[in-house]
């Protein structure tokens, strides 16, 4: 029970800055309809509700099958075994993660079902399912993380001068959203379990980082590799209007839980497969042990219905609704300050956030402080969404003019830091999109674009997860130079002592 009190503690943290700032909003300078921000706060506390539910259930059921199966992988002495069950259990994991359905949904809805969600959800799977593979590949081969990412975004920038401006926001907002409550736990359980087996304990502790930033990247090459080969061609659209919180709310609410009760279903139900399989032919679980993981599966798809009702039943609508009239203010000054904010408050409470910097401070045994991690991130994706407001107001700036230049400075600096650090920077910037960022932060975004006369709804509403998902990186990256430097100094230090 102290382990779910504390989820919900990390959730409530996580989605009351969003609702203290609507609300402060709300009696000062933007006020909302009644209904509105009744739907709103319904679904806020649906969230954190579905939210805790559904980690709780992650920690108990789809870890412990991950690390059971990165273990298995690892010890088949299999290339085949293991190339194969990657595949499948990437593409699967990806096609199950909420993140990215709301991701596709969004898209969908904006391009008039010219990009369909399924569609979607399946290119970036595929392309998920590749690259964790590679990633795999990696661990047990020791091929150091910087030239992996290295040949991954060459390939990346390679395909954006072939692509238009529409794809490259999708992919590169799919790169982060692919990366959410469900893969991120799961294939860090992968990692855990392939790396386990080498002998180096330090060697094994960095390859534990490092398979979610290559595997995100997949999700972009999937995306601009149907851009360009399927010839989609350029992607128009609007924004449609939202009329969720006009009528009868409870009516609303009961409509979605059916459909959205489905879809989780579906979601879930390769994983299930899979353990299924796993347990037959490899893990032999008593049944004490069956019992705990189908409970969690079982809490797990119940906090994801929960979830998807809350984000869907009036959450998403104040955002876009908020972007729209903080955007028609005569001054742009509230609309870029309430961005900055909304990337400086949530990404502070993000779950697996707190779980990171818990861990890089672990890792270096204290020598990087986690308060000081939770500034640099803070800044970096607070940084993010304002950027992101500043694009679409003024035409000039393209998302490429960030995203191209940042992640080569990524690139660049993994050269010049420790490989764990390499490996967390890359995993940080799927850490720092997650739910919150998907869902308030994305369609506050989109409703600022679609204010904006000279926006393209889809090149500029789209875009703001990846400049989110790249930031991070580079704040990481520059933590661990520092902490290099810190290091190199402490050596001559002491050689200097010795030497007296």
């Amino acid at each position: 029970m102290s382990v779910l009190t504390a989820k919900f503690k990390e959730v409530l943290a996580s989605v009351l800055p969003i609702v203290v700032i609507v609300l402060g909003l709300h009696f000062t300078i933007t006020p909302l309809a009644t209904n509105a921000l009744i739907a709103f706060l319904i679904g806020s506390v649906l969230i954190i509700i579905g939210l805790t539910v559904f980690l709780f259930g992650i920690d108990l059921g789809l870890e412990p099958i991950g690390q059971g199966i990165g273990n298995t992988l690892a010890h088949s002495n299999s290339y085949a075994i293991l190339i194969t069950v990657s595949l499948i259990l990437g593409f699967f994991i990806s096609f199950a993660e909420p993140d990215l359905h709301i991701l596709a949904k969004q898209v969908d809805a904006v391009t008039s079902g010219k990009f369909d969600n399924i569609f979607m959800v399946v290119v970036v799977s595929i392309g998920l399912g590749i690259m964790m593979t590679l990633g795999m590949l990696r661990i047990l081969k020791g091929v150091r993380l910087k030239y992996v990412f290295t040949a991954a975004y060459g390939l990346i920038f390679i395909l954006s001068l072939f692509s238009t401006s529409d794809f490259l926001a999708i992919a590169f907002d799919a790169s982060g959203a692919t990366t959410g409550a469900i893969t991120v736990p799961f294939m860090l359980a992968l990692a855990a379990g392939v790396s386990a087996i080498k002998k180096n304990s330090k060697v094994g502790e960095a390859d534990s980082f490092g398979l979610v930033g290559i595997s995100s990247s997949g999700a972009i090459l999937g995306v601009l590799t149907a851009g360009i080969f399927l010839d989609i061609g350029k992607l128009n659209g609007s924004l449609p209007e939202a009329a969720v919180t006009e009528g009868n709310l409870l009516e609303i609410y009961v409509s979605k839980l059916t459909a959205l009760a489905f879809e989780s279903f579906l979601s879930l139900l390769p994983i299930v497969v899979m353990y299924i399989v796993f347990q037959i032919v490899s893990f032999k679980h008593n049944k004490k042990r069956v019992f705990v993981i189908v409970r969690g599966i079982i809490l797990t798809y119940v906090g994801l219905v929960v979830f998807l009702l809350g984000v869907n039943g009036g959450f998403m609508e104040v955002g876009v609704r908020l972007g729209r009239e903080l955007t028609v203010m005569d001054s742009k000054i509230p609309v870029l300050l309430v961005s900055l904010l909304l990337g400086l408050t949530t990404v502070l409470a993000e779950p697996a956030v707190i779980v990171l910097t818990h861990q890089v401070e672990d890792i270096t045994g204290g020598s990087v402080n986690r308060r000081l991690v939770l500034i640099f991130l803070s800044v970096a994706v607070g940084m993010s969404i304002f950027m992101s407001t500043l694009r679409i107001l003024i035409p000039s700036l393209q998302l490429w003019m960030y995203i191209l230049p940042g992640f080569a400075l990524a690139v660049i600096l993994a050269y010049f830091v420790p490989d764990l650090f390499v490996g967390v920077a890359f995993d940080a910037g799927g850490v720092a999109s997650g739910p919150m960022t998907a869902t308030f932060s994305l369609a506050f975004v989109q409703g600022i674009a679609a204010e904006v006369p000279t926006a393209d709804m889809v090149a500029d509403g789209f875009g703001m997860i990846a400049i989110v998902a790249m930031m991070p990186i580079i704040a990481i990256e520059i933590l661990g130079a520092l902490y290099q430097f810190k290091l190199r100094k402490a050596s001559k230090r002491s050689a200097g002592n010795r030497s007296a």
